[in-house]
């Protein structure tokens, strides 16, 4: 029986330097080596590989460069030390749904979702900060982000407190750099191969924006940038004379040769009334787009046949050549007025349309803040949430890059406008798209103007005075809300909380003046306090399973057992397995993992400190293996 403990693979995040390394050696076998810390990458090699196209950070080179790039993109591929810790009672539905909120730091929570969720996401929209002086740029600590994220949002004492970006800094944009790389980097990993990326941002930042991008998601996957006229009315404060009234949301792809769907066209215009064999159909425009300079073959007269009657030649000629124009009268395609009056127009068949979508416009004009601000203003009231994105361009984004089933993720939630969206535009095409949001507990501060009525909505709600409190009561009233509102649609309008916080297990931290201690202290390794379902989800995270897997419980022998995801993981966490309980206990699993029959291999994991002695354990993963269960592990 293997013990999991910090050092593990199966403790921690998915190791993207070790999977970096392994793709190298798939296409590459030479370049890997033997070095003095193990496997190494042999760089002359790789220079002999690509002859003279190779450069280094220190040649000149086209590209984007700030002071600190080279530690944001080593901060990317550190694994975490976290977990996330299951809050049923924040929850709706907790037992039904497949939608998740997390509450943390993201790039914490983007490296453990990478075992779990890598290649999965179809969409990611995010809204982050856009660097004005005034927004919250997140200080990373390379040493320890996660004591680092306790720290900043209060949940320990000590450390930096949190404060904004300001210009005055002298590194204003390099913090800002600093924070979004490193995300970045590990939402690509996440996207599936035909999955696309949407970025809200403004002037100040877009230009370093979509040179991180290009070189994130390569400069052939850039898609569009959208301009999005933000504004209705005149900005009367611009200090430059100009009235700022558009904003940006920058979109890549994963991959190469990858389209958006686009968004439905309007098929209510079409119709049979005369009963046409070839279906639906409506009338459309005949006239063209050329002069008669550059086209003369489409300037001519267009008489009906049957009245004879002449309609002459538009200033911009005919839809089609005269030969194609006479085949089409003959197939009863084109419609003259019946009195003469109007223009020719010709039949638009449905079954003949190349496409039932319609491409996405590069200008958003349907969508204004003051959306937004009505949006959340009807749910949680006035001033509560300053300047949120108007549900219904999110939506307009899901409907146009996602199909039923697939997940969207959002890690700078805010008030969760992109959960939101997905609701309704699940319950308007009755779909089961699901959400993973991530936002983190920034505190609220009730003296300060903005915030003073966010912080008494969250003591009126008796919940901490949190950002991430307002994104879950946004998502509970969005729920109750749309069903309301679609009384016929039966979908998931639930969602499971997870909290960031660090690993359930010990973490060995020797105290040199008292080591009697340390090793007492030690001989269970798991923290204090911490549940079976905490560790349980853990597990689901480390092995890679998704965190809204199917879970079964059974109890055999008194004993807590529980199947995940069908049996591909067994767990038994209770604090005590006694001699007399190791047989029963291990038949009882024998049995239930055939009654499960799960595809692949199964493991199974028990507290370490549960049993009795070494001969029980011994006992017990003899009795497992015979029965063809090979992978057994302990905490």
């Amino acid at each position: 029986m293997k013990k999991i403990d910090t050092a593990s693979p199966a403790a921690q995040s998915a190791d993207l330097v070790a999977a970096n390394i392994e793709q190298l050696k798939a296409l590459f076998p030479e370049l890997i080596t033997e070095g003095a810390n193990g496997v190494a990458v042999n760089v002359d090699v790789l220079k002999a590989l690509v002859g003279d196209a190779s450069v280094t950070d220190a040649d000149e080179k086209y590209g984007l460069n700030w002071h600190g790039k080279r530690r944001a993109r080593q901060l990317a591929l550190t694994p975490s030390t976290g977990t996330l810790r299951p809050c049923p009672e924040d929850s709706v539905d907790w037992e039904t749904t497949q939608n998740l909120m997390i509450e943390g730091d993201n790039l914490e929570v983007l490296k453990l979702l990478q075992k779990s969720y890598a290649g999965k996401v179809k969409l990611i929209y995010i809204d982050p900060p856009y660097n004005t002086g005034k927004d919250f740029v997140y200080p990373d600590n390379f040493q320890d982000n996660i004591k680092n994220y306790l720290e900043l949002t209060g949940q320990i004492e000590g450390g930096q407190k949190i404060s904004s970006n300001t210009e005055a800094s002298g590194r204003f944009h390099t913090d800002w750099l600093n924070m979004m790389y490193p995300r970045l980097k590990l939402a690509r990993n996440l996207l599936k191969d035909n999955g696309f990326i949407f970025i809200s941002i403004d002037d100040g930042e877009v230009e370093n924006l979509r040179r991180a991008c290009d070189e994130i998601f390569g400069e052939e996957n850039f898609v569009a940038q959208l301009v999005w006229k933000s504004r209705v009315s005149e900005d009367t404060r611009a200090k430059t004379g100009v009235s700022t009234d558009h904003e940006y949301i920058v979109c890549y792809s994963r991959g190469d040769q990858v389209a958006l769907r686009g968004s439905e066209k309007d098929i209510d215009k079409f119709s049979n009334l005369d009963n046409d064999p070839r279906g639906p159909w409506r009338s459309a425009d005949l006239t063209g787009l050329a002069t008669k300079e550059s086209r003369p073959n489409l300037h001519y007269d267009l008489i009906d046949p049957k009245t004879g009657i002449n309609y002459g030649c538009p200033p911009k000629g005919w839809r089609y050549e005269r030969s194609t124009m006479s085949q089409k009268i003959d197939e009863g395609r084109i419609l003259f007025p019946s009195n003469g009056d109007g223009r020719p127009r010709h039949k638009l068949f449905l079954n003949e349309m190349r496409s039932l979508y319609k491409n996405m416009s590069s200008v958003i004009t349907e969508f204004s803040t003051a959306d937004g601000t009505r949006d959340v203003n009807g749910l949680l009231g006035a001033g509560v949430f300053s300047f949120p994105k108007p549900t219904g361009l999110v939506a307009s984004i899901i409907e146009q890059a996602t199909e039923a089933e697939e997940i969207i993720l959002d890690f700078f939630a805010g008030s969760g406008t992109s959960g939101h969206a997905t609701l309704l535009r699940n319950a308007a095409d009755s779909s089961n798209r699901r959400f993973v949001l991530v936002q983190l507990p920034e505190p609220l501060d009730p003296t300060t103007a903005d915030q003073k009525v966010a912080s008494d909505f969250c003591d009126g709600l008796g919940k901490p005075r949190t950002i991430a409190e307002l994104t879950k009561e946004r998502l509970r009233r969005a729920a109750a809300k749309v069903k309301a509102e679609n009384p016929m649609y039966a979908g998931d309008t639930g969602f499971r909380v997870f909290k960031l916080d660090t690993s359930n297990i010990r973490a060995w931290n020797p105290k040199p003046d008292d080591l009697e201690a340390t090793l007492f202290d030690h001989q269970d390794h798991l923290l204090e306090g911490r549940s079976e379902s905490d560790v349980l989800y853990e597990l689901l995270l480390k092995l890679g399973l998704d965190l809204c897997v199917p879970i079964e419980q059974r109890n055999i022998e008194d004993l807590h057992v529980h199947a995940i995801g069908g049996g591909v993981l067994l767990a038994c966490l209770a604090e005590t397995i006694t001699c007399e309980q190791v047989e029963a206990l291990a038949q009882g699993i024998i049995a239930w993992h055939k009654e499960l029959a799960p595809v692949g291999d199964t493991t199974c994991v028990f507290r370490d400190s549960a049993f009795a002695d070494d001969v029980a354990k011994t006992n017990l993963a003899a009795i497992l293996e015979q029965h063809g269960i090979q992978n057994i592990r302990s905490l």
